[in-house]
């Protein structure tokens, strides 16, 4: 029996398979590209400037001392809210990506001019400074962006990619690092700007933002209205931003001639503890604010809005005690790793080759895997036992730098690269490969954490409330890693760090708590 043609179309329409749209239009695909581009700077931050000072011969407190520029990422929240309300998250996040290429360009062209070994030139302050507000506010848009485009139940996956690329943009850096020693630093940092620019132009091609629910953020002229009538917020802001510039008094002070800050700020609790403590007392003070009998008028605000909104929930100070602490023992050490592997004798090739690159596969593999371990388990046994995992990294790296000699400085304060010994190199590149798996195990379940607590209607300013926070323990962890590391010796110090993982279990029953809310919510 004969069919007729149209019968025959519609039986193959039916049987069919569906059209699946071009890479391009998946979300995974931009998840992907977003965190890579995401991850880049990070990279740049912890795996090639640590690198580049520690071979100039500068000491391991002033590298400490230079995680504190990272406080950019604190105090992101201040300005996520322009995000939010101007929207075209591609447009910043490519606008980012072009400032980070003028950095990198800079350094380019400073790498081959001779200096003196052991001192961090004024401009550099600031082009790092410059560098970390910029990666900030590109982590604003693509962390906006992305909560927006996923769906819940599309979260464990896609932590999956983001931990992923997030990673292989951190790894880039290590090729960077990799080509510095071949080449020299000029073509590693002109070959960083390159990619800083390709990324600026691939991101414009993602798909535009979706249309935002909930209502359009509150006024900024009544928030500053309402501002005036509560002054615990003005001078909690001004104690934050004195400690977050306050990194940037002692070259600025040096160019001018100011001996006297010069002199205090050889000593450590001057240039470290102080701008520390006045960001913690900016902190408490915001939180005091928050909770406040008048905070109320606040909550539709654009900026400090978010902060009344999420300390309003039942519970949230200890979430915020936790944020802050859950990767205590992994921030801690993570600043003084690169300087380990200079400080053993490992050459710029060895370092971004097995250091950072090799790392990928099981970067990815620990991330995918604590993705869907999540989506299988749930994000509350997901913290607890993926965290358990990532503690383990501290413990391979204390061996490694208990088993492995220093390499003693030149008589101009560098380290060169030397002949390492097999069993030598084996046990800091177990150390590596243990540290880059159990990190995506970890970061897998936080970043799902932050992400269930966060409401949709303000996603892009909450978020970068809450990875402020984290920001915040990493830069602090960093910089107290370089005094702690200089004084106790690196085997010490990584064997301390292992046990800051834990001070976060404590919060664990609030976590649950928090956690059933939102997905009752």
């Amino acid at each position: 029996m004969s069919i007729p043609p149209a019968a025959e179309s519609a039986s193959s329409a039916a049987v069919a398979p569906p059209h699946t749209p071009p890479a391009y239009r998946r979300k995974l695909f931009w998840v992907a590209l977003l965190y890579f581009s995401e991850g880049l700077p990070l990279g740049v931050f912890f795996d090639i400037f640590p690198v580049y000072f520690r071979q100039q011969g500068v000491n391991l407190a002033d590298i400490g001392l230079l995680s504190l520029l990272g406080l950019a990422w604190t105090v992101k929240f201040l300005w996520a809210p322009a995000v939010d309300w101007a929207r075209r998250h591609r447009w910043w996040v490519a606008g980012a990506n072009l400032g980070m290429a003028a950095v990198m360009a800079l350094f380019a062209s400073q790498a081959g001019v001779p200096g003196t070994p052991g001192i961090v030139s004024p401009w550099v302050w600031i082009a790092i400074g410059a560098f970390t507000m910029l990666s900030a506010t590109n982590d604003i848009a693509t962390d906006g962006y992305t909560i927006e485009l996923l769906d819940k139940r599309e979260y464990g996956m896609a932590n999956g990619f983001r931990i992923g690329f997030y990673r292989v943009g951190m790894l880039t850096a290590g090729a960077v690092l990799m080509i510095s020693g071949w080449f020299g630093w000029a073509l590693a940092y002109l070959l960083g700007t390159a990619v800083f620019l390709l990324n600026a132009g691939l991101v414009l091609l993602a798909p535009r933002e979706p249309r935002r629910p909930g209502a359009a953020p509150g006024s900024v002229a009544r928030e500053l209205s309402l501002l005036r009538e509560q002054p615990l917020w003005i001078a909690a802001l001004a104690l934050v931003l004195v400690g977050l510039l306050w990194p940037a008094l002692p070259p600025v002070a040096r160019a001018a001639g100011w001996e006297a800050v010069g002199r205090w700020n050889q000593l450590w609790w001057f240039k470290g503890l102080l701008p520390v403590s006045l960001m913690f007392a900016g902190a408490s003070l915001m939180v005091v604010a928050a909770r406040g009998p008048r905070a109320n008028l606040m909550r539709e605000g654009p900026v400090f809005g978010a902060w009344v909104e999420l300390l309003s929930r039942p519970g949230m100070i200890a979430i915020l005690v936790f944020i802050l602490t859950f990767k205590l023992g992994d921030a801690a050490m993570g600043f003084m790793v690169k300087p380990f592997w200079v400080d053993a004798g490992f050459s710029n090739q060895q370092i971004g080759l097995v250091s950072v690159n090799l790392g990928l596969a099981l970067s990815i593999a620990g991330g995918l895997i604590g993705g869907w371990y999540v989506d299988r388990r749930g994000i509350f046994r997901g913290l607890w036992v993926l965290g358990l995992w990532q503690a383990l990294s501290n413990l391979g790296y204390a061996a490694a730098a208990w088993y492995v000699p220093r390499v003693v400085p030149g008589a101009d304060g560098t380290i060169a690269a030397a002949d390492i010994a097999l069993h030598h190199q084996l046990a800091v590149y177990a150390a590596s490969g243990l540290e880059s798996f159990t990190g995506g195990l970890g970061t897998g379940a936080f970043l799902a954490f932050l992400m269930a607590i966060t409401s949709r209607a303000k996603a892009t300013t909450e978020y970068a409330i809450l990875s402020s926070i984290f920001a915040f323990s990493r830069a602090v962890a960093g910089w107290a890693g370089g005094i702690g590391a200089q004084e106790m010796g690196f085997a010490a110090y990584f064997f301390l760090t292992f046990w800051l993982s834990f001070p976060a279990y404590l919060l664990l029953p609030p976590v649950r708590r928090m956690l059933e809310r939102s997905a009752a919510e």
